[in-house]
């Protein structure tokens, strides 16, 4: 798979890998409130990649002919759907796979026709700094008389362990178990600069989309 710059948009950077507001797969038991003999939250974490779509390319619309915008225009309509993850990280290099579907529209039901795609994987750290980015491009393909389509598509990514692991004194300080009264027992230790900035470091994302043109892109925003 593939260089790109793909669409930006600011992610939500949260104890479970990372953007969990968008994400395909989500951590069990985030925000937890720990009930078990003292106060504080519980939160499972993993050095997996957080696999999302990021807003506004998740979806591609086909023109013809290419310079119209209008209704009658379009040609193909495209959707990534299904996306399913799947982590390795037994070993130092944590193996992010995710595969997903892409379900597509055409305007005629005419002779069987196969439509390509291009879509991004890009890896992102702290919800703002692309440490790797790929091209890659999906068929769709139209049966003879069908107006819907088929293709299937893979990303994936490598993150380093010890990149995706907190510090030890920076966990310490998150799963401490606090009892009331202590000073800094209503403290969400998530509010602290310093946690929070160690939390966000240590999380990635594996982002999914169409590698939309401009063009694309604006439409996407305004419809």
């Amino acid at each position: 798979m593939m260089s790109i710059s793909s669409p930006s948009r600011k992610f939500l950077a949260l104890l479970c890998g990372t953007a969990a507001m968008a994400t395909v797969a989500g951590c069990a038991k985030d925000n937890e409130i720990d009930v078990s003999g003292g106060v504080g939250i519980t939160s499972t974490r993993s050095a997996c990649p957080s696999v999302a779509v990021p807003l506004q390319t998740g979806d591609i619309t086909l023109f013809d002919p290419a310079t119209s915008r209008d209704a009658s225009a379009i040609d193909v309509v495209a959707m990534i759907t299904n996306v399913t993850p799947q982590c390795n990280d037994e070993g130092e290099k944590v193996y992010q796979l995710a595969n997903f579907d892409v379900v597509a529209t055409r305007r005629d039901a005419g002779p069987a026709r196969t439509v390509t795609l291009p879509y991004f994987a890009t890896v992102v750290q702290g919800g703002t700094v692309v440490v790797a980015k790929r091209l890659g491009n999906v068929a769709v393909t139209f049966a003879d008389g069908q107006t819907r389509g088929t293709g299937r598509g893979q990303a994936s990514a490598y993150v380093d362990r010890a990149a995706a692991t907190l510090p030890a004194d920076i966990m310490e300080r998150i799963t401490r178990k606090r009892k009331a009264g202590d000073q800094d027992a209503a403290i969400d230790p998530l509010s602290v600069p310093e946690v929070r900035a160690a939390v966000q470091r240590a999380s990635f994302e594996l982002l999914v989309g169409f590698q939309l043109t401009q063009e694309q892109l604006e439409y996407n925003v305004r419809r």
